[in-house]
């Protein structure tokens, strides 16, 4: 049993990492810290390959699957991604054009890869890392929930193929809330509800993939926020989103 998973040498990549060690699964790691990695990969217990590589280019994805294809995966995880806070006219397009290449672009080529081999072999998980900005239009973090949206959308459209192909091949959204890791510091906000522990989210977020949930949501009452989310006009989403999005200064 293996999992390959993205993103790994911090929060939700290295805590889903230490539960699948933990369930017995060997590993792919991969990040652009090595130093952090190699910390990871010593404190772990089964077999870990570590890999770093920035993905967020497509060559460097390509070489990434060339360089595992021939491994047999059992699981894709794709979680490297970041956000970036401000108003849509100041924020850096350099840094956006970053984000859109790994929040997007790298998702999109790792599940097409691995779901085309998946798919021969009718067997295989791929949780793709999304979030409750998926939900929601995000006023002062805009480029960012547009990532989200459209990593929930792919993914929820790819269920419904595989589901028509009667595929046993699994794609699950994981759409967390606020979670405690470096996503804070990186985009340049705090947020102003209490966030999730990192651990306890990939806890939940394995223990769902494997139950073969669609959308995994954790917590009751980010569960509740979304649901009721759904009878409220655009206007009103509006107002709110950006209320929360001014808490995060």
């Amino acid at each position: 049993m293996k999992a390959l998973i993205t993103g790994a040498s911090s929060g939700l990549g290295r805590d889903m990492a230490r539960i699948l060690a933990d369930q017995g699964y060997d590993l792919i790691l991969v990040a652009r810290r090595k130093t952090k990695l190699e910390k990871l990969q010593k404190e772990l217990k089964t077999n870990v390959e570590i890999i770093p590589m920035d993905i967020s280019s497509t060559y460097n994805c390509m070489a990434l699957y060339n360089q595992v294809k021939k491994e047999d995966i059992d699981i894709l995880i794709n979680n490297a991604g970041f956000g970036i806070f401000g108003e849509f006219n100041t924020t850096n397009l350099d840094k956006e054009l970053d984000m859109i290449d790994i929040n997007i672009k790298t998702v999109h080529v790792l599940t097409k890869l691995f779901l085309k081999d998946f798919k021969s072999k009718n067997k295989g998980y791929i949780l793709n890392v999304s979030s409750s900005a998926a939900f929601l239009p995000g006023p002062l973090m805009a480029s960012y929930y547009a990532t989200k949206s459209y990593i929930y959308q792919l993914t929820t459209a790819i269920q419904e193929e595989l589901k028509h192909d009667k595929s046993n091949v699994y794609i699950g959204a994981l759409c967390p809330g606020p979670v405690d890791t470096e996503f804070n510091k990186v985009a340049k906000v705090h947020f102003s509800v209490k966030s999730m522990n990192s651990y306890d989210v990939s806890e939940y977020a394995i223990k769902q993939m494997f139950k073969k949930k669609k959308v995994i949501i954790p917590g009751v009452k980010m569960k509740l926020g979304i649901f009721l989310c759904r009878f409220l006009p655009l206007s009103l989403k509006l107002k709110i989103s950006y209320k929360i999005q001014n808490g995060k200064r």
